[in-house]
């Protein structure tokens, strides 16, 4: 039979490792689904300013440079600006529910 104290790091490990895999779920999840978002919003944001489709593929050498500039620079910002709002949502989501931060985005002392 465990000890109480062997019982309660038993627990205490499980939550963190069960809090750990909520998080990554839950903030690969916000991630990704803000970035499936924000690109089907730009691509037709790009379409309507431009009149033709965005370049399936910038790196191709028969895509203008200011087309495959435009297209990644806008892309990139666009995208990387909706997951980093979405992820921290759920960062605060997550701390609401759980009483503390996310492991990874505790502040360092």
């Amino acid at each position: 039979m465990k000890e109480p104290h062997q019982v309660q790091r038993a627990d205490l490990e499980l939550e963190v490792s069960v809090g750990a895999l909520v998080w990554k779920v839950l903030g690969t999840g916000a991630a990704i689904g803000a970035g499936g978002v924000a690109r089907k919003l730009l691509t037709g944001g790009w379409t309507s300013a431009t009149g033709k489709a965005p370049p399936a593929n910038p790196e191709d050498p028969e895509v203008s440079w200011p087309e495959a500039i435009g297209w990644a620079v806008t892309s990139g910002a666009v995208i990387g600006v909706a997951r980093l709002l979405a992820t921290r949502k759920a960062a605060a989501y997550y701390t609401k529910s759980a009483g503390h931060p996310p492991k990874g985005l505790q502040k360092v002392s």
